[in-house]
């Protein structure tokens, strides 16, 4: 994924969730967590009402576990789930193959399988190509298996398709992970509780992204299945993940998921995707290549007109053979802001 942006950014973009600001209620909540004193790395009362909060949507066993970010949360919950031998079956463009310079297998010591896919999506038949080997000292074991919920294409698992995963899984003694850095965003499309394609579908392990839907630092390990890892805690803080004042980072997290604010920034952030997609569907030149299901739109546009538009707006080439590009909508992306930009679109595609 390449990037060329203007010397003088623009105050609002497409190239990323994580370039968005942080919501006014997670500033608040920031605020109403910064009077006096609270014990340290976890035992503050925002962390505890934080572990209520998580068995309330994923269920009574879920317990969580903040860090400092995504990365640090795949890794972190991976490591849990493994042992020194084991190997991890992914998609090909997950995050923790692709974005993460290689932290699962250089800080948690773990092989990496990926799986070509055509929409970013694992199946039940492509896992059984490649869940094998068991019991044979020369192959890494296979023992998690993660996908990415939404995924790094912005497509979406169903519930019964997780469930599908989760079951093949079982069969071969096998763990479900998932990379939810854009769960709120899933859960806002499929128009379902977050447990429902988590808990319910079988997953044992998960990340929870909050970086992406307007809070200014943190992500969560979620734990379902208590049984499916070990040493969490010792982990956590032996991947420098362990915050002392952790409960900046639970307040936020406490911020969105108490009431709903976690799904109205998903929703808003589909929304204008949907609106961008719209927009732009039937500009000459413009190829939406992908299912617009939350907040991103790849499309396949002239080398020209990309090269043109990136000097007047932020949004990264995603594949440089092919010409595709991803635009990436946020809490805090505007009607106005998408009408500038299709606008722009609809301008530089005529010129």
């Amino acid at each position: 994924m390449s990037e060329t942006f203007p010397e003088s950014e623009p105050l609002r973009g497409f190239a990323s969730d994580n370039n968005a600001s942080v919501h006014p209620e997670i500033m608040a909540a920031l605020a109403a967590a910064n009077e006096g004193h609270q014990p340290a790395y976890g035992a503050d009362v925002h962390t505890v009402r934080l572990r209520e909060l998580v068995e309330d949507h994923f269920g009574e066993r879920a317990d969580v576990y903040p860090v400092f970010n995504g990365s640090g949360a795949n890794v972190v919950g991976l490591q849990a789930m493994c042992d020194r031998w084991s190997a991890v079956i992914c998609p090909e463009s997950a995050h923790i193959n692709l974005d993460e310079c290689g932290a699962p297998e250089k800080v948690a010591g773990l092989k990496l399988i990926p799986v070509s896919t055509p929409d970013g999506k694992l199946t039940p038949g492509l896992l059984d190509r490649y869940a094998w080997g068991f019991g044979e000292e020369h192959h890494a074991q296979p023992k998690v298996v993660s996908i990415t919920q939404s995924t790094e294409l912005g497509t979406l698992y169903t519930p019964g398709e997780i469930a599908a995963i989760s079951a093949l899984a079982r069969e071969r003694d096998m763990l479900v992970h998932v990379d939810g850095a854009r769960l709120a965003n899933a859960a806002a499309a499929l128009d379902l509780p977050l447990r429902a394609f988590t808990t319910d579908a079988g997953v044992d392990v998960l990340s929870f992204g909050g970086t992406k839907n307007g809070l200014m630092l943190g992500e969560a390990i979620v734990v379902l299945n208590p049984d499916a890892v070990r040493g969490m805690t010792y982990l956590r803080k032996a991947s420098m993940q362990l915050a002392s004042k952790m409960r900046y980072v639970s307040a936020q997290l406490v911020a969105l998921l108490e009431g709903d604010l976690w799904l109205r920034n998903a929703q808003h952030a589909n929304a204008m995707a949907a609106r961008l997609a719209t927009a732009v569907a039937e500009v000459p030149g413009v190829e939406i290549v992908r299912p617009v299901q939350t907040n991103a739109v790849f499309a396949i546009l002239p080398p020209e007109v990309t090269e043109r538009l990136q000097k007047r707006f932020r949004f990264h080439t995603w594949d440089d053979r092919t010409g595709e590009v991803r635009w990436m909508c946020s809490f805090d992306t505007t009607e106005p802001d998408v009408d500038a930009f299709a606008s722009a679109i609809a301008q530089e595609a005529a010129a």
